[in-house]
């Protein structure tokens, strides 16, 4: 396809995506303070090393990484002083040539305590360890369980004693876990390191304990310090609950380096992999395609053609089910199978107008054929959301748009190929469902800054809900001039727009990140990667799909 970045429209989509990119940034980089300079700098005082220090020394230098959830918990708990990266810091990446997975407690904030989405965060790190056989580097250093929230974090069966339960079916499974006790590990937090495969232990920083000092003295009178309690000596020598005693952060970290370096290697799903190929623009060509304004149209394979090995890509059904594109291709080497939503206008067999970004009859029932030979061949999964999801009307009514999006559903949820998801723009609806989002088990799923997830648009929204909200109003009597109804849409689409935003997902972990689009190509070959350890565990079976 022919792109021109010297067009006008080409150029405002570029500059739009930019400033995009440039706030996802600015929030970043707020995010990645923790709890601030101060307590960075009293952790510095203490001889211990930040939740972010800890990874990068751990981490091979000049490698892949993919940091997972880094916006979790942004503006929630702000009456609780905030929980920025839900107190945890996720990282896939690799320690002596070994791909895994590193779950680092940030200390800064709430000394590490476990707020809900704390909880929800290292579930999702485990999720994605059991899914793809990643190992898993536990860095321990939180104060436990956030008092203030208990009810929403201790019982549950999505809630913190989960994560020792994970613990035991990772154990089961052969995944490799190591804890390393950095600061406090206090309470049901205790048995993390005793669940783990192997545990180190900081000396003189390192504490583990079912109850403090404090506790103990006013639960049985006894008197007796941390260190005493639970420190490295104690449970290297006495208890023996720690397998190594290390002096600091930095020895801790590099017997972390030998010991990883030690495992075997794993077995392999046998995806193909080749050399790669430049993809056929540029990536940040991609800037200028996606156009700012959402409604406009553009060709997703000019996207692809940014992301893409160039000369690599077979569509598949090329001049049926138009609105969604449905190809093999390659990206950094690896086999995949693009699912991707079309925004082009097109036209049917019939010669009828379709919309493009909406799943019609014969796309739906292109995509379910597509993800059956995609599982047929073991080859990975990628869908290119942005959908406003499926026709209505009675047309596709009565040609069953029900039962073929049934059918693309039932493709894609049974799928034992691993699934990715990346976010271009809408993701409205059960659009959002048939193109593999959250709820489908994507291994990973990501949003560009344009991303959008939502019921519908909100202008759509919106106009809805002001309807309900003005027969209210004048049920009850009140007389709604132009000017109050107006006040009233602009209310009701702010507050929905605010939870349609990239953000507002990434904040709840429903997007795993939010990625510059550039760098959608390093992600993806990350992600195939990872999931290239693990073998599909049973074969693939649709069950019941209509014809």
């Amino acid at each position: 396809m022919a792109i021109d970045p010297k067009e006008l429209e080409f150029n405002k989509n570029d500059d739009e995506m930019r400033l995009k990119i440039s706030r996802m940034e600015s929030e970043l980089a707020k995010i990645m303070k923790g709890g601030g300079d101060k307590r960075i700098a009293a952790l510095h005082e203490k001889g211990k090393m930040t939740a972010r220090e800890r990874i990068d020394m751990l981490l091979d230098a000049n490698t892949p990484r993919f940091e997972v959830a880094a916006f979790a918990g942004m503006d929630m708990y702000k009456e609780h002083g905030g929980c920025p990266s839900a107190g945890v810091v996720v990282v896939i990446g690799f320690v002596s040539g070994k791909q895994c997975i590193v779950v680092a407690n940030d200390a800064t904030v709430k000394a590490g305590a476990w707020f809900p989405i704390t909880g929800k965060k290292n579930l999702r790190a485990q999720e994605i360890a059991m899914e793809n056989k990643l190992p898993i580097i536990y860095l321990v250093d939180s104060a436990g369980v956030y008092l203030p929230m208990q009810d929403e974090i201790f019982p549950d069966k999505e809630h913190f004693g989960r994560i020792f339960r994970n613990n035991a079916i990772m154990s089961s499974m052969g995944i490799p876990q190591i804890a390393a006790v950095m600061g406090s590990c206090v309470a049901g937090g205790a048995y993390l390191p005793i669940m783990s495969d192997e545990s180190l232990i900081v000396d003189k920083t390192g504490t583990i304990f079912l109850a403090g000092s404090y506790l103990v003295k006013a639960a049985i009178g006894e008197s007796i310090d941390n260190e005493t309690l639970g420190g490295a000596t104690t449970h290297t020598e006495i208890s023996g609950v720690c397998d190594y005693k290390v002096a600091n952060d930095e020895e801790c970290l590099m017997t972390i380096r030998k010991m990883m370096g030690q495992i075997g290697a794993s077995e392999s799903a046998g995806f193909d992999r080749i050399e790669a190929v430049a993809p056929k623009h540029e990536l940040k060509k991609v800037y200028g395609i996606l156009p700012s304004e959402r409604h406009k149209p553009y060709n997703v394979h000019d996207i692809l053609d940014c992301i893409v090995d160039e000369g690599s890509v077979v569509e598949y059904k090329a001049d049926y089910g138009k609105t969604i594109v449905c190809a093999y291709a390659r990206i950094n080497g690896w086999s995949v199978g693009i699912v991707a939503n079309q925004r082009e206008l097109s036209k049917n067999a019939k010669g009828e107008m379709q919309f493009g970004g909406v799943i019609y009859n014969d796309s739906a029932d292109k995509s379910a054929r597509f993800i059956m030979n995609c599982n047929q061949k073991n080859i990975p999964l990628v869908f290119f959301q942005d959908v406003s999801g499926f026709m209505v009307g009675s047309k596709s009514e009565h040609a069953g748009i029900i039962k073929d999006g049934a059918k693309m559903v039932n493709a894609m949820a049974n799928s034992v190929v691993p699934k990715f998801t990346v976010v271009i723009g809408n993701s409205y609806g059960a659009g959002n469902y048939a193109m593999c989002g959250k709820a489908y088990d994507p291994r990973l799923i990501v949003g560009w800054p344009t991303a959008e997830v939502a019921v519908m648009s909100g202008a759509s929204a919106a106009k809805t809900l002001l309807q309900i909200e003005v027969a209210s109003l004048k049920a009850r009597g009140e007389e709604i001039t132009p000017e109050r109804e107006a006040e009233l849409y602009n209310t009701i689409k702010a507050r929905y727009d605010e939870q349609i935003s990239p953000y507002y997902a990434a904040s709840r972990i429903w997007l795993d990140a939010i990625i510059d689009p550039a760098k959608t190509r390093e992600f993806l070959s990350i992600g195939i990667e990872m999931a290239n350890h693990k073998k599909a565990e049973k074969a693939y079976n649709v069950g019941v799909i209509q014809t």
